[in-house]
């Protein structure tokens, strides 16, 4: 840390990231009185400073400069402040995969037809309660299963999560095994992925809507929320059923299902299992500042393995049918227990990632 003129100055290298600093305003001032500021060199002069964004209303589009509350403090509560807030109640967003998207489990069932800035959802909102836990079920492919995996609208679905105040989302959805000892009806509680799609916006900040200005770029190497999977692995054991606790999951673009070389490329990559749906679903909810996890139930083999019957309809359909009352009870175990537990330090560290992330226009 050097010193310059009473302001305390700190870069940070990297190859082809050129030249960060980070500023916090003049030597006797208190960090919470000057917003952060970074200015970055080598990517077009773009500076980070955090601004309207999904987390919090946005500011007001007049002048910025001598705003009577500095824009972090609107955006982004003091610790002590986000802890008290955040210890408010938890709601579970579920959003439902191909035959697990039953609204059955839900208590008090209400269904709420919203719209977006990004479109509509796949469906309306089902809201009700699991024990006394608020949750609001979606189904991913529409309750009729009418929309394919590449033009389901997955900034819209999270999106309508978010603003219907959801602190996590769990997902379901069926998979393919890429490995021998994931076998078909086992669950895996996915820790990691690889994007192989090509035509889904992937995030929030696509410099058409104003309701999300700027950059966002959002670190990934952690995509699932670890303490949420922790909670799904320990109810998994003591629920009895096979489940691997972790797992990478391999996302294709679809609607079609692999090649038998594309298949056995996967595995040489270190894919564990194989859907369409998984990217960009994880990767927006990360912008959103939301714990997201995944239960991932196998149905097949893909079609790497010999002398094994191929993926096919009839026997994804056939395996989730067998299975589905294994992914209720799991769900239906979990969300109570993750009502009953302290986020707040949790849900305040993915906000603060979350607003960090974005680079604002220059003015």
């Amino acid at each position: 840390m050097e010193k310059n003129n009473g302001k305390p100055e700190r870069s940070a290298k990297g190859a082809g990231r050129g030249n960060l600093q980070m500023r916090r305003g003049v030597a006797g001032e208190s960090p919470h009185q000057q917003p952060i500021q970074l200015s970055r060199e080598g990517r077009g002069g773009a500076r980070a400073a955090p601004g309207p964004s999904l987390l919090s209303p946005a500011l007001s589009s007049g002048t910025r400069s001598a705003p009577a509350i500095p824009a972090r403090l609107l955006l982004l509560p003091r610790t002590d402040m986000a802890l008290s807030a955040a210890a408010a109640a938890v709601k579970i967003g579920i959003i439902g995969g191909t035959g697990l998207d039953d609204p059955e489990i839900l208590e008090g069932r209400t269904e709420k037809y919203v719209d977006t800035p990004f479109g509509k959802p796949s469906d309306a909102l089902i809201l009700g309660k699991i024990k006394n836990v608020d949750c609001v079920l979606l189904a991913r492919h529409g309750r009729q299963h009418t929309i394919m995996p590449s033009k389901v609208n997955y900034q819209a679905n999270i999106w309508a999560l978010k603003e219907e105040g959801c602190t996590h989302i769990i997902v379901t959805t069926a998979c393919g095994s890429l490995k021998e000892e994931i076998q078909p009806g086992d669950f895996i509680i996915i820790d990691q992925f690889i994007d192989r799609t090509t035509k889904r916006p992937q995030t929030f900040y696509d410099g058409n809507h104003s309701c999300a200005r700027g950059v966002c770029h959002i670190p990934m190497a952690e995509p699932f929320c670890p303490k949420t999977r922790e909670v799904l692995i320990e109810t998994a054991k003591k629920l009895g059923l096979r489940c691997h606790s972790k797992g990478t999951m391999i996302t294709i673009e679809g609607p079609r299902f692999s090649s038998r070389a594309e298949s056995l490329t996967f595995q040489t990559w270190g894919a564990d299992v194989i859907n369409m749906t998984t990217v960009p679903e994880v990767v927006l909810a990360k912008e959103a500042g939301i714990c997201y996890a995944s239960i991932a139930m196998a149905t097949d083999y893909d079609c790497w393995k010999e002398h094994e019957e191929v993926v096919s309809v009839d026997r994804v359909l056939k395996t989730l049918k067998e299975n589905a009352n294994k992914a209720k009870s799991l769900l239906l175990t979990t969300i109570p227990q993750i009502g009953s537990m302290e986020w707040s330090e949790t849900l305040h560290n993915l906000k603060k990632m979350a607003q960090f992330s974005v680079l604002l226009p220059r003015h």
